[in-house]
């Protein structure tokens, strides 16, 4: 599905060479880390198949991770791991990576987010609602963003693969919370998060609860 460039576009024709779209991929799991990514496209870019990566299968995103990197004008890619999740909270985190992302590019005229404000942006910048299906550059990022936290989940299924990690990403899934509850927390778990919190009480209760016996 070909995206229109309705917002790239805009800016293009006013003079704006260069245009930031920004997402990420991993606010809502209890495991591994959160993946921002910004990719930023020359004036008149358009391509056939990029489009929001959770509409994409897995052998499509994992081709155009390859093609987006090589046809960008420039990209960066931003890991957020659990604990700073937690020290700050999803959101919180979510926009200061991708202010790092940024603050990361050379040259910077429009920032565009799927949904996401940035406070601190200093350039003029749209949060918009579904991004990656309206904007080449959101949906890339989408892409870049996914396929780098698929990696990292599929490493850490090698690492623990009893918790089924390269299935389920780390979402709160039915297998997900039966390991949970089976092996325990591990360090890529986010404690913030409600069933992670629910795993670690009755771990704390029986290691106090003897200690106080």
């Amino acid at each position: 599905m070909k995206i229109e460039h309705t917002y790239e576009q805009a800016y293009w024709e006013a003079g704006h060479a260069h245009v930031i779209g920004i997402d990420e991929a991993g606010r809502g799991p209890i495991a591994g880390p959160l993946v921002v990514a910004g990719v930023c496209f020359a004036p008149g870019f358009s391509h056939e198949e990029i489009y929001d990566s959770k509409k994409l299968s897995e052998k499509k995103r994992e081709r155009l991770f390859g093609e987006i990197c090589a046809l960008a004008a420039e990209y960066h890619i931003v890991i957020v791991e659990p604990a700073i999740i937690d020290q700050k909270n999803i959101y919180a985190a979510t926009q200061d990576a991708m202010q790092q992302i940024v603050d990361a590019f050379e040259h910077k005229d429009v920032v565009l987010s799927d949904a996401m404000p940035l406070p601190h942006c200093r350039q003029p910048m749209e949060a918009t609602i579904k991004g990656d299906q309206k904007s080449v550059s959101i949906a890339a990022a989408s892409i870049l963003a996914k396929v780098c936290r698929d990696h990292i989940m599929r490493a850490y299924d090698h690492r623990y693969p009893q918790y089924g990690f390269a299935r389920h990403k780390g979402y709160p899934t039915k297998e997900h919370l039966a390991a949970l509850d089976a092996y325990g927390v591990l360090d890529i778990h986010r404690r913030s998060y409600a069933p992670v919190r629910k795993a670690l009480t009755p771990q704390l209760s029986l290691v106090f609860g003897e200690e106080e016996k």
